[in-house]
């Protein structure tokens, strides 16, 4: 739901890109048609609806858009499948060299890639990002079998691992207070005792300095 390809064709479905203020270069090279820009020309309104109206709004808006799209756009990202490819096999990681030219009125780019000496695959597009997403793709469609580089590889699925059996867990030690007021704790019965398993200490700091925070190195209170 949340990618270049859906957010630019929601835009062209409201024929955003008329709308868009570009300067004389861009607009005679096809601006009003790039995806990024058509994306990002979406995400502006739905922000203008949101600070209009409320979330709620905006979020009805999308979902009514959304849903009425008759197919929905797909963002397969072919230059990640490829860096799972390439450091696999060659345990390096892919690097694309682009460069720009001029066909006609329009600036296309060329990118090739290479994951060692010997280039994998060239792409082409209109943005340096479209070429290298192409070439990468190229690059998958001779490294895999026919159908493996349409998509996505899924996330790695963990092994199941056997189950350890728990140990009875010992009732808590429940107190009742003594004849001088005090309050004394009723320890459990030797046998659930036996069965608990030890705590280890946790370990004292290494350093007396306080934590700091990651982000901005500031101690913590």
């Amino acid at each position: 739901m949340v990618n270049t390809n859906t957010l630019a064709q929601l835009a062209e479905e409201l024929d955003l890109g008329s709308y868009l203020y570009l300067g004389k270069g861009i607009a005679k090279g096809g601006g009003r048609n790039l995806k990024s820009l058509l994306a990002n020309a979406f995400e502006a309104l739905l922000g203008a609806v949101f600070l209009d109206a409320g979330y709620d709004a905006a979020y009805h808006y999308y979902l009514n858009l959304y849903r009425s799209l008759p197919v929905t756009g797909q963002d397969e990202n072919f230059k990640g499948r490829l860096q799972q490819v390439a450091q696999e096999r060659f345990g390096q990681t892919p690097f694309y060299d682009s460069e720009g030219a001029r066909v006609g009125t329009r600036r296309e780019y060329t990118s090739v890639v290479f994951a060692g000496p010997e280039p994998l695959g060239t792409g082409h597009g209109a943005t340096k990002q479209e070429a290298e997403q192409d070439a990468a793709r190229a690059a998958l469609h001779s490294l895999l079998p026919a159908g493996a580089a349409k998509t996505t590889s899924p996330l790695p699925t963990k092994a199941a691992r056997p189950r350890a059996r728990r140990a009875p867990r010992s009732r808590a030690a429940a107190a009742t207070p003594t004849d001088n007021g005090d309050v004394k704790a009723i320890e459990p019965e030797p046998a659930l005792a036996a069965a608990r398993p030890e705590i280890a200490p946790e370990p004292e700091p290494l350093t007396s300095e306080p934590a700091r925070s990651r982000q901005f190195g500031e101690p913590l209170e």
